[in-house]
This record gives C-alpha cells, sequence and structure tokens, in this order.
C-alpha cells in the first residue's frame, strides 16, 4: 500500500498538472512543482519498501555508477549508460530500486553537466525508466528483449523531455509541438541507438550481477 506521504506527493502533482491546465501561461511552473511532487513522492515510496541499509547503498552506488558514465560519455550527445544501468537495476531488484537509481543518476549527473529546470523531469524520466522495468521484468531476462526494450525507454525519455519543453517553453499549439518534436529526433535517435548497444553489449551481465545481490539479500542466515 502506498504511504500517505506518497499519496499527498501524488495529489500535489495532480493538482498541479490541473493548475497547468487551466493557466497554460503559468505552465513552465506548474509542471515543474508537479515533476518536484512526483519525484518526492516516488522517493517516499522507496522509503516505504527499502528493507535495510544496504538497499539504500546499493541504490546510491548504482546512481553514483551511472551519473559517472553519463559525465564520461558527455563528448558524445545523447549518449549514455544511464538508462540500460536504470533498466537492469528495476528488472533484477524492482521497481522501487529502480526508480530510485534513475532519479540519483539525473540529479548527481548534472552536478557537473549542469542543473536547471530540466533536472526534475530528468529525475523522472529515468525513474520511470526503472519503474516500467520493474514491472516488465519476467519479459526482460533474455539479451534481445532487454536490448529492443532500452532501445524503446530511449525514445520515451525524449518525448518526455520534449513535451516538457514545449509545454514549459513554447506557444501551446501544434505547430510548435511539431518544430520541438522535429528538432529533437536526432538526439532521441542517438539516446535509443546507444542504448541499444551497450544493452546489447553488457545489459545482461550487468542485470545478473544484480540478481545475485538480491538473491544474497533476501537470504537470511539463522545460527544455531
Amino acid at each position: 500500500m502506498p504511504s500517505r506521504w506518497t499519496l499527498l506527493f501524488s495529489g500535489l502533482a495532480v493538482a498541479a498538472v490541473l493548475w497547468a491546465a487551466l493557466d497554460p501561461a503559468r505552465g513552465g511552473l506548474a509542471t515543474l512543482l508537479a515533476a518536484f511532487a512526483l519525484v518526492a513522492g516516488g522517493f517516499a515510496w522507496l522509503e516505504g519498501g527499502t528493507d535495510s541499509a544496504r538497499d539504500l547503498t546499493l541504490v546510491a552506488t548504482l546512481g553514483g555508477l551511472a551519473a559517472a558514465g553519463r559525465v564520461l560519455f558527455a563528448p558524445i550527445p545523447n549518449v549514455q549508460p544511464v538508462t540500460v544501468i536504470v533498466a537492469a537495476a528495476g528488472v533484477a531488484l524492482g521497481p522501487r530500486r529502480g526508480f530510485a537509481v534513475g532519479a540519483l543518476a539525473a540529479i548527481a549527473s548534472n552536478m557537473f553537466l549542469g542543473q536547471g529546470p530540466h533536472t526534475p523531469w530528468q529525475m523522472l524520466a529515468w525513474g520511470g525508466c526503472g519503474v516500467l522495468a520493474g514491472l516488465a521484468a519476467p519479459l526482460l531476462r533474455r539479451r534481445l528483449p532487454f536490448a529492443a526494450f532500452c532501445t524503446v525507454l530511449g525514445f520515451a525519455f525524449g518525448l518526455v523531455m520534449d513535451m516538457w519543453l514545449w509545454f514549459g517553453f513554447y506557444p501551446h499549439t501544434w505547430a510548435a509541438l511539431a518544430t520541438v518534436l522535429a528538432a529533437g529526433v536526432a538526439f532521441n535517435v542517438a539516446h535509443a541507438a546507444g542504448n541499444l548497444v551497450l544493452a546489447l553489449v553488457a545489459g545482461p551481465e550487468l542485470r545478473r550481477v544484480l540478481d545475485r545481490y538480491a538473491r544474497r539479500a533476501r537470504t537470511e542466515v539463522v545460527w544455531a
């Protein structure tokens, strides 16, 4: 069951979305507040399901690893390992931890690449990748389905960011939306293609490492 904090932040996010719909002139601020509320609700959800400090340590380590990879790949536009690492975490460790790894990777990497109003939306989008991977985990145990899924996540991530950019900073017209989506095509294709290659090369191996950790974490040792 969701905690009361998760429900509270989710309610605030819905209120912000309604504000954006009723007052488009302040849509940028309203959607920013909605993103903050959803991210906060996601971390409240994680807290409600985390069993030990080891879980938090692993989440922080994976988030830091993904962030470091994003910074390392920064010279190659939109090619980075964050999405693949987040998806592997979601499959192996569940949607809660997948969300936290994605959100932490975004905010940690932006410490080096630049924070801004895009940060909470990146946190939300990458966290959402972890949630979706966790929910679809039984279907993603083999290399090719996992790689295909990560490819789709690359386009989905780009769509979320393009929609935020359009709603927050452009006129709310179909022409403006088409312009934003067209401008993002090359970046989204690069993201998806990078995910495909990285997932084919290392995705299942990373998932198996995390699977082994998850099994050990669930094992109780009873001393006679």
